[in-house]
């Protein structure tokens, strides 16, 4: 390997050029002095998480204001209105993987133009020239530890009353459901798209009056497992882990889990689209999603972010290492085009 060759340094040039270095950021900061951003998240525990990872850290690199709100569950309606009618009411908000695809079929995003070697250690699943996921969320099993004393190892689990007796809950919902049912059939994970339908309704049939609540609401999932009304339930690892934090005695079963992505888009045609571009590539940083993980059970999509999350906490994220290999992601483009249909079938199954 070759030596680089350096100038020779006086006093007065290392004076200058520290001078130099500190004068360049200030002179930034000045620049984007009364520039600002607003910027859309799903509120609540997010905009605390996101500004201590994002927002604040952001401001203070650049000089650019984070201003944040609250966008809609589902905000592609609101995307759609704001390109539309060009008023920007805010410049980067928060997607799903399911809403970039509908966002980017009718032409609504901004290309991101990311760097490659900025999102080099980013999940490639995360990275898309129009949306950067920052966080990852999943789909698990949740047990109460008083009334089930050998812990499950997967989904089958959930269907064997002999073994593991007690009431259960799921989701009224086809999403995960039918996937769960399939994974409990025995379909390996890496062969569950195009879903088995057929065969994922014949094993509901078998459990289908043995569940005692079908949740519609995240909230919901998480009182059913803190208050013990059900002993085991399927839903997101970030309600099961706050009942968790505020003491129930409730573990999550990773084996099985189905992960997605959420992240930054912005809107088409936005006249602030540059700098909503820096803010985006800044979030792909890992020390700052590390940041996020103190006040979000979910996983960063850098993962080199778990150089700076303990290993306590690293432990219940869906991203730690031994957490992501038990897991897969599930298929947006496979329910972007079932949807509507399997939505359908499935509740009129249910009233059948």
């Amino acid at each position: 390997m070759t030596k680089s060759l350096l100038p020779v340094l006086t006093r007065r040039t290392l004076l200058a050029s520290g001078a130099a270095a500190l004068a360049t950021p200030m002179l930034m900061r000045r620049a984007h002095a009364e520039q600002s951003l607003v910027v859309a998240d799903p509120g609540g525990p997010f905009t605390e998480g996101y500004r201590k990872a994002f927002y604040e850290p952001f401001t203070a690199a650049t000089g650019i204001a984070i201003n944040s709100v609250a966008r809609d569950a589902e905000p592609t309606a609101q995307f759609k209105s704001i390109v539309d009618t060009k008023s920007y009411i805010w410049d980067v908000c928060t997607i799903t993987l399911s809403a970039r695809l509908i966002l980017e079929e009718q032409g609504l995003l901004e290309p991101l133009n990311l760097d490659a070697t900025k999102v080099s250690d980013v999940m490639p699943e995360a990275v898309h020239p129009n949306m950067l996921g920052t966080d990852v969320y999943s789909t698990v099993l949740a047990y109460n530890t008083d009334t089930i004393t050998e812990a499950p190892e997967g989904w089958a689990a959930f269907w064997d009353f002999d073994k593991f007796p007690g009431r259960r809950s799921l989701r009224k919902n086809p999403i995960d459901t039918l996937e769960i049912a399939l994974m409990a059939d025995g379909v390996a994970p890496k062969d569950l798209y195009p879903l088995d339908v057929d065969r994922a309704f014949r094993k509901l049939d078998e459990i289908k009056d043995k569940i005692d609540v079908w949740w519609t609401g995240g909230a919901q999932s998480t009182q059913l497992l803190e208050s013990g009304e059900v002993d085991m339930i399927a839903g997101w690892n970030a309600r099961f882990q706050a009942a968790i934090d505020g003491g129930a005695p409730a573990k999550i079963v990773w084996n099985g889990g189905l992960y997605s992505i959420e992240g930054w888009g912005v809107p088409k045609g936005n006249p602030k689209a540059d700098l909503a571009r820096q803010f985006v590539a800044f979030c792909a940083q890992a020390e700052m999603q590390a940041k996020f993980t103190d006040d979000l059970a979910y996983g960063p999509t850098n993962l080199k972010a778990y150089d700076h999350i303990e290993a306590d906490r690293a432990a219940i994220l869906p991203t730690s290492p031994k957490n992501l290999e038990l897991m897969s992601l599930a298929s947006e483009p496979f329910w972007k085009a079932n949807r509507a249909a399997l939505t359908e079938r499935f509740n009129g199954w249910l009233l059948d």
